[in-house]
């Protein structure tokens, strides 16, 4: 379905991303492992056509992104590590504003923004200001603004960074339903259960190369769990390094 090809992006004289390629398959959850400056969140605004790359090619399924950007942002769902909310208006007020933005009828965006709703959690409230909400709602609410347009790949830059552990599995809960429902899912995280718990396969990067790309399985196999593996081929935990 997904398939990145040689991705580059210098910033200066520093390579945030050097040349990765990988491939997602439908209905997969991948999960994009690296300490804290590995290039994830510079790999994410590429793959999502926020950002340009250097050099490299994004394709999904037949499209590709420098061919067709707006053909394939309309079947990508993105959810940032920065909240994209506004926060004086309401939970349903966000969703309508954002379904317009993708261009949503009014019935068909009515009927998605209460299925987004039911799936995170947050149908009791909808009419509240989002002001008034836990970072663990908004981080919820983040992701149902992604699924207004019922994409094929979403994309979650660390979907549960800075809520609490409640928050944290009730996001990740929602996560696992979407992968239940068939979604092709990349995400990274800073949580090594979560990746060993939702994912098929794992890509870890390091200064912005991919070191190795594996199931979960076999990734468990051959070094005993996922952390021993990420320990052991990046000399690092998730937690060190420098800015992204």
């Amino acid at each position: 379905m997904l398939r990145v090809e040689n991705l580059y992006k210098r910033y200066g004289a520093r390579v945030a991303v050097s040349g990765i390629s990988f491939e997602i398959a439908a209905g997969q959850t991948v999960g994009l492992l690296g300490p804290n400056g590995a290039g994830k969140t510079t790999a994410i605004a590429m793959i999502s056509g926020i950002t340009r790359p250097d050099s490299g090619q994004v394709t999904l399924g037949e499209t590709q992104l420098t061919q067709d950007a707006s053909a394939m942002k309309r079947r990508v769902g993105l959810v940032p590590q920065d909240l994209a909310l506004y926060e004086e208006l309401s939970a349903w007020a966000n969703l309508q504003l954002f379904g317009g933005l993708y261009g949503l009828a009014a019935d068909r965006l009515r009927q998605r923004a209460e299925a987004a709703l039911a799936l995170v959690g947050l149908s009791d409230r909808r009419a509240e200001r989002v002001s008034k909400f836990s970072g663990g709602m908004k981080r919820r609410l983040n992701i149902a603004a992604a699924l207004l347009h019922d994409p094929d790949l979403i994309l979650l830059d660390e979907p549960t960074v800075g809520v609490d552990p409640q928050s944290r599995n009730a996001i990740i809960d929602n996560l696992d339903e979407l992968k239940r429902r068939g979604k092709t899912l990349l995400y990274t995280t800073h949580y090594m259960e979560e990746a060993q718990r939702l994912c098929d396969r794992v890509v870890i990067l390091d200064h912005g190369r991919i070191l190795a790309n594996d199931t979960v399985a076999n990734f468990n196999q051959q070094y005993s769990n996922l952390e021993e593996a990420f320990m052991q081929l990046t000399g690092r935990t998730l937690r060190d390094g420098g800015e992204e």
